[in-house]
């Protein structure tokens, strides 16, 4: 399985100078901002996409944005690959370098810089995580809405080199609608700001290039992010159904009605077990399907919602519908569902898929993901953003067998071939890193393709910046 997805070769010219790029590293940073030693680099060869590890050439971890432009200055003119890492929590192999590139880990980079009410922003480090945004301006009654599962630990920057989203990103959108502007560098060292707080900027909406770019336009230091006021209440109810199907059907009718609760999130009966079994949130045992249904607002505004929803969940025959009575309540129904992957992750390895579809097509693309998991043999357990469609099959598989972890990666391209083809797109959130790399062509032309390198080449001409990621390597120029 290592070698499923190919790597670029390595640099020649780069590795056979490997003493001499350390030593002059070491003279453009403090001692402790260089990691060199091959047993120190061990925990930068992966990310979360753990099947694939290459062994880096060194690690940087600065401090400033001086120091990550003197880094890419030096790395730029001798032509050596660079591989920006935030917090390693990648599920497509974004962060994954190879033997001859830097990893430019901006894990020290975590300070909240400034919190300005009046204009409801924040300006943070890349390093900051996405968690903490919330809980700095929470006592304030604010709070920053993407909110991916691995939200404790992922980093601004690597929120906004993929584009993450989260569970209440149905209603407040991912990262790029809540990001104002960034600090960057560019591959020579230059830094340049692009947006702020103002509303819109002036000229090409370059911001809107850089959110979602894995990593190959820049390296984002800071962000100017969006505060939202926290809402007069929240209520999680539990919608549970026969089917899956049912399940799918229901949050296609649920947002064709014209209601767009904060999240929907849903769960199969594998899941369902999985997150029981470890949060104990309460959730029913003897339902085919789950829906995490949140509304907020006002009481009156929160009952008014949620007796439409009912009412659309029983023309599907629902069989339970609870609500939450406690803020305990609440967060175990979250704390279940923020926790699939790492309950999941121990019974079994899994891959996790990322592919978005079109909302009336959730119930087609759920039965047929069922039927490709059949036919290999596996087992899979679906949670995912139900209310935008965003699918995430988890695909269970023995990681120590060659044959079964083969086989759950072709499960998973066809899966991600499937929601394509259904209207949708290969990645959502968790970007495309390697995992989806050479699945472009099969939502992309050719024509299509070469305009996406063309920009990329304008931005970084001799692909140094996080180079096997993204696009296939047969076809560049």
């Amino acid at each position: 399985m290592s070698e499923a997805i190919r790597f670029l070769p390595p640099r020649p010219a780069v590795l056979s100078r490997r003493a001499a790029i350390i030593a002059d590293l070491t003279d453009l940073l403090p001692a402790d901002c260089l990691v060199h030693e091959p047993r120190e680099l061990v925990p930068f060869e992966t990310d979360a996409f753990i099947s694939y590890r290459r062994l880096p050439l060194a690690v940087v971890l600065p401090r400033t944005t001086a120091q990550v432009a003197a880094v890419m200055r030096y790395c730029h003119r001798y032509g050596i690959p660079v591989v920006p890492r935030g917090a390693g929590t990648s599920l497509s192999g974004g962060a994954i370098p190879q033997e001859d590139a830097v990893v430019l880990g901006l894990s020290r980079m975590s300070r909240v810089l400034e919190v300005d009410y009046a204009n409801r922003t924040a300006i943070v480090q890349a390093g900051v995580t996405n968690l903490s945004i919330s809980e700095t301006v929470g006592v304030d009654g604010f709070f920053y809405a993407p909110d991916p599962s691995s939200q404790l630990a992922c980093t601004i920057g690597g929120n906004i080199g993929m584009n993450s989203g989260g569970a209440h990103c149905l209603k407040y959108g991912v990262t790029t609608n809540n990001l104002l502007g960034v600090k960057m560098v560019l591959v020579d060292g230059t830094v340049i700001e692009l947006g702020g707080k103002h509303l819109d900027a002036a000229g090409y909406d370059l911001l809107g290039l850089v959110c979602g770019s894995e990593g190959q336009l820049g390296i984002v230091t800071e962000a100017t992010v969006r505060l939202i006021a926290k809402p007069e209440g929240a209520r999680p109810v539990l919608f549970g159904f026969e089917t899956s199907e049912a399940a799918g059907a229901c949050v296609t009718d649920i947002i064709g009605a014209g209601i767009i609760p904060v999240a929907v999130e849903f769960m199969d009966k594998p899941a369902i077990e999985i997150c029981e079994a470890f949060a104990q949130a309460g959730y029913p045992l003897d339902v085919g399907a789950l829906l995490i249904v949140e509304v907020e607002g006002s009481e009156a505004e929160m009952d008014t919602m949620l007796a439409g929803i009912v009412e659309i969940a029983r023309r599907h025959d629902v069989k339970t519908v609870r609500e939450c009575q406690s803020a305990t309540e609440a967060a175990l129904i979250w704390k279940g569902r923020k926790s699939a992957f790492g309950a999941t992750g121990r019974i079994a390895d899994y891959i996790c898929m990322d592919g978005t579809v079109p909302l009336g097509k959730l119930s087609y693309v759920l039965n047929k993901t069922s039927e490709i998991i059949e036919r290999y043999g596996l087992r899979v357990a679906n949670v995912f953003h139900a209310g935008d469609g965003n699918m995430h099959p988890l695909i269970l598989f023995n990681a120590n067998d060659p044959e079964d972890a083969a086989k759950a990666e072709e499960a998973g391209n066809e899966i991600l071939k499937l929601c394509v083809d259904a209207g949708g797109c290969l990645t959502g959130e968790h970007g495309v890193g390697i995992e989806k790399r050479d699945l472009m062509r099969h939502q992309y032309s050719e024509a299509e393709l070469a305009q996406q390198m063309a920009v990329r080449s304008a931005f970084d001409e001799d692909w140094i910046l996080n180079p096997s990621k993204v696009f296939p390597l047969e076809g560049r120029a």
